[in-house]
């Protein structure tokens, strides 16, 4: 299938035809001349950034080699899935990503795409525990209106994004830094070791569940109407 331009407005009304049920998956695809990916990555997109996400840029995302480094080794160490890190470092897809761990394993040396970091980067900012929970709290309070919420701190959206579904998982613990435990970690016993991979598994699958559960939804209604 060729790669198309699509609007902001087009993909909206795809994913409401798939939100309403009247059409299976197969015949949404044929009908728009989508592929099932490109809805995924929109659904996606629209659940994470909101109607903006929907929006193709007009240039190229900028990354510094820095944060290309520090996004590899993040799952390279296994600290972090390939999902995990495109969401913390605000990378533009899991593809670009796993471009960089090859390069990385290739031993090709890192450059910046420009300089300096992209602007919803440098909307980052730092913050301590108390003011992650009283904004992923605020933004719950507010209808998780995130935009709203980075507006209101001063915070990117993808940093309340963060907040709120670590603290809907976790509640105030899962806002603590844990940046740093890497070598407490390696003072673990075996069984420890295990117990904590166990869990890194436990979480990897939940997270591909719930990541999947927009397209598995739309296969049950295809499969009822056959």
């Amino acid at each position: 299938m060729s790669k198309r331009a699509f609007t902001p407005t087009f993909k909206l009304e795809v994913l409401k035809a798939c939100e309403d049920g009247f059409y299976t998956l197969s015949e949404i695809m044929k009908k728009y001349k989508v592929s099932k990916s490109a809805i995924k990555d929109w659904k996606y997109k629209l659940d994470t950034y909101g109607a903006s996400g929907l929006q193709e840029s007009s240039t190229c995302k900028r990354y510094t080699k820095e944060l290309k480094l520090s996004a590899v080794r993040d799952c390279v160490s296994g600290q972090y899935s390939i999902n995990e890190a495109v969401k913390k470092y605000e990378v533009s897809s899991t593809s670009v990503l796993r471009k960089w761990i090859k390069k990385y394993n290739s031993h090709s040396e890192f450059k910046d795409t420009a300089k300096g970091r992209s602007n919803t980067m440098t909307k980052r900012k730092k913050t301590n525990w108390e003011e992650r929970i009283h904004i992923a709290r605020h933004c719950l309070k507010n209808g998780k209106d995130y935009q709203q919420s980075a507006n209101t701190y001063e915070v990117s959206y993808q940093q309340v994004y963060q907040w709120v579904k670590k603290y809907e998982s976790g509640g105030d613990e899962a806002l603590k830094d844990k940046r740093g435990k890497k070598k407490e970690e390696a003072q673990l016993t075996p069984e420890e070791k295990m117990e904590l991979q166990m869990k890194k598994l436990e979480r990897e699958n939940e997270r591909l569940r719930a990541e999947n559960l927009f397209l598995k939804k739309l296969e049950e209604v295809e499969r009822r109407r056959r």
